[in-house]
């Protein structure tokens, strides 16, 4: 299927879209996740039917779209924003009043449930591939969501590894170091690095197009008293999933008109999981950050559980819900089992 690539300025800000299909074919709308780019969707779209409408947009600060401030105290509502702008578009959707099936990845997952209770209207159905929690990223104990600490510490900014930092500003492409984007990208974001295969270029660009700094990836930090040292701040891409601006679960469960959900995840998934290896928490359980203060005053978040947890109140409001497990598949479905990724897909809608 043929991609072509659209500039678009919506919501005050320029952005990249990447659109396949006929202008009348069934609309889906794909969100990305975090350090990558609307290119990230390029395997999964050679595997749907050409009869389909695709449109993937970048979001604000990735890949082609303009790099603006993200106030991360609207939680992932700025992204979702930008993204709702883009639903009247003609060149993306034709005729106004689209509704398209959202699939969204990681943070675009989160993304998409902002956009379900923002617009539920516009929705068709939902697609969630390894989303993060609707508790937000880290910080939470136990399946409704409970607060670590008062200030949610060990979430936001000042949880993003440094080093990483400095490789994606410097645009460093080397595997040289386990911070370095590309190890990252074959160890974190699929489980089998085997699976990137001829992509691999393609979705590394997609990772080094992060823009860095306190309003972009990964945001400001605040002090805190509590282990480990830090809380979120107001600024910036990783406080955006900080559940101190990202709880969405009561709204989600209450929202008045509930498409289909299907949520779609990897067991083999060290992002977003149960033992995330991105949860600080986790790393001092694990003995990788000193001073843990144990299980019972900061275990780590029941990221799995909680989503499991939330879906499950919205089925039982009325809605409904489908939960797919690929064996052996990490954080990316859409790149490690497209395939069997696109069928979901296809069965959703």
């Amino acid at each position: 299927m043929e991609i072509r690539r659209h500039q678009i300025t919506a919501n005050g800000i320029r952005q990249r879209v990447l659109v396949a299909g006929p202008e009348d074919g069934r609309p889906v709308l794909l969100i990305h996740g975090n350090c990558s780019s609307a290119d990230f969707w390029q395997p999964l779209i050679r595997h749907l039917p050409t009869d389909l409408r695709l449109v993937a947009p970048d979001l604000r600060g990735y890949g082609g779209t303009e790099v603006a401030p993200v106030d991360a105290t609207r939680g992932l509502g700025v992204f979702a924003d930008d993204v709702a702008a883009l639903l009247d578009e003609p060149a993306l959707f034709g005729a106004a009043g689209a509704r398209p099936v959202l699939v969204g990845h990681s943070l675009g997952g989160g993304v998409a449930m902002r956009l379900l209770v923002d617009h539920p209207d516009r929705v068709a159905g939902l697609l969630l591939a390894a989303p993060v929690s609707p508790y937000g990223f880290g910080g939470t104990r136990d399946l409704v969501g409970t607060p670590t600490t008062p200030d949610f510490a060990g979430t936001g900014g000042g949880t993003g590894n440094p080093d990483f930092v400095a490789r994606l500003a410097a645009g460093d492409r080397s595997a040289d170091a386990r911070t370095s984007p590309r190890s990252v990208l074959r160890s974190a974001y699929v489980a089998d690095p085997a699976s990137l295969g001829a992509d691999e270029e393609l979705l590394l660009d997609s990772v080094l197009s992060t823009a860095t700094g306190d309003d972009n990836y990964p945001g400001t930090m605040a002090p805190s008293d509590n282990w480990p040292g830090v809380a979120p701040g107001d600024r910036g891409v990783l406080n955006t999933l900080a559940p101190k601006h990202f709880r969405i679960a009561d709204e989600l469960v209450a929202v008045p008109v509930k498409p289909p959900v299907t949520w779609v995840r990897g067991d083999s998934d060290v992002i977003v999981s149960d033992t995330s290896l991105f949860d600080l928490a986790q790393l001092g359980a694990l003995g990788v950050l000193p001073g843990w203060p144990g299980a019972q005053a900061c275990p780590p978040q029941p990221m799995v559980g909680q989503t499991r947890a939330v879906l499950d109140r919205y089925a039982a409001a009325g809605g409904s819900y489908r939960e797919i497990v690929f064996t052996g598949c990490g954080h990316s479905p859409n790149i490690e089992r497209p395939v069997e990724f696109a069928a979901a897909l296809l069965d959703l809608l």
